[in-house]
């Protein structure tokens, strides 16, 4: 049965349909204003892309922690192909079930732009930069405008780094909310 998320509410109804921790519902947020920083700057360019694919995805790519608690504080795969699992057998769209996947192993997939901002917010929300994810999506939308990468950088790493700033003040919420 095929079960349609058709706004960012319904995303995180699901993970508290799931009996999501606390602590993972928190996580979708702050890597949602991430993407959103993210989104609307690429808007303003006028990059056309699914942004709710986005932001759907962004609330649910971890979803496998609500099975891998322990990976809410520690490093761990394991959340990854259960969080898809989980989602395909809930009939959520194949698709955003994949980027709990994708925002992982993106150098080992072939990922849509939509994918690799999914992983790129995954990243920045926490401050963290990442060159080599930076650059496929740099490059992506540099193919997109028909422009040269080095036009885009410039604009691009300026968003990514605003956004990354944020980062201890991010984690910061994050930790001080338990």
């Amino acid at each position: 049965m095929e079960r349609n998320i058709r706004s960012t509410e319904e995303a995180f109804s699901l993970l508290k349909e799931l009996k999501a921790p606390v602590q993972l519902i928190l996580h979708a947020e702050l890597v949602s204003e991430a993407a959103e920083e993210m989104i609307e700057k690429l808007s303003t360019l006028g990059i056309s892309l699914d942004y709710d694919f986005i932001r759907f995805s962004v609330i649910l790519h971890d979803t496998g922690k609500i099975i891998h608690v322990s990976e809410l504080s520690r490093p761990g795969h394991c959340h990854e192909e259960e969080g898809e699992r989980i989602l395909v057998e809930l009939g959520i769209d194949p698709k955003i079930a994949r980027c709990s996947l994708s925002h992982a192993r993106y150098t080992k997939m072939s990922c849509s732009i939509e994918e690799l901002i999914v992983a790129l917010s995954d990243n920045l929300w926490k401050g963290k930069r990442d060159e080599i994810l930076e650059l496929m999506v740099i490059d992506d939308v540099a193919k997109q405008l028909g422009k040269e990468r080095w036009n885009m950088y410039v604009e691009l790493d300026e968003c990514f780094e605003n956004i990354a700033m944020k980062g201890n003040e991010r984690l910061s919420r994050s930790c001080n909310s338990f």
